[in-house]
């Protein structure tokens, strides 16, 4: 698309010609979507808000006022609007692989109830091999659902020093369930050969 042809499109669309705005916004909404999707690095999200740039831009088009700089125009729209609704979004929880792995499935079935228990126990066991501090930290806060702030006051100790007896004795509990899985595998080796 040339100047002159854009500049006529935004000409005829200021005057409420839809067809003219819409070549404008099918000739566009690649680099708006690009811009978009670099910004908000969400497919979904990216489509949405092109849609609400063109939509603003629409509303918007009488204060342009240098029809040659409407591409700038629509990118600094875009890059605003991207920044909005990042602040706007809710914040983003990360949640570990395993609590998704442990949710029930809506169709769990009795063998996936027999293979969550048989975790459960093999977790439990874990629990039971580990120095009594550590699996009081972990029985407090994740059986019991005690916050930090509660196990600070109940071990009388700091809740940075909670967090850090939280992390060894999480990274102990995998170590313990990891040296259980290897010798279940060489049993089963040993079993097969």
């Amino acid at each position: 698309m040339t100047m002159i042809d854009m500049t006529a499109l935004i000409a005829r669309a200021r005057h409420g010609d839809q067809r003219a705005f819409h070549e404008l916004v099918e000739h566009f909404r690649p680099t708006v979507s690009a811009v978009a999707l670099a910004r908000l690095r969400d497919v979904n999200e990216a489509g949405e808000l092109t849609q609400e740039v063109f939509i603003h831009a629409f509303r918007k088009l009488d204060q342009l006022r240098d029809p040659g700089s409407f591409v700038g125009w629509l990118r600094q729209i875009t890059v605003r609007m991207a920044i909005n609704r990042l602040t706007r979004r809710a914040p983003w929880h990360d949640t570990d692989p395993a609590v998704i792995q442990q949710a029930a499935a809506a169709d769990a079935g009795p063998l996936d109830d027999l293979i969550r228990a048989e975790q459960r126990a093999k977790v439990m066991a874990g629990l039971e091999s580990l120095k009594p501090l550590d699996r009081e930290t972990l029985t407090a806060f994740y059986l019991h659902g005690r916050s930090l702030q509660e196990m600070a006051e109940a071990f009388a100790a700091p809740v940075g020093t909670i967090k850090r007896r939280l992390h060894v004795a999480r990274k102990r509990l995998r170590n313990v369930l990891q040296r259980g899985r290897r010798k279940g595998a060489e049993r089963r080796e040993v079993a097969f050969a």
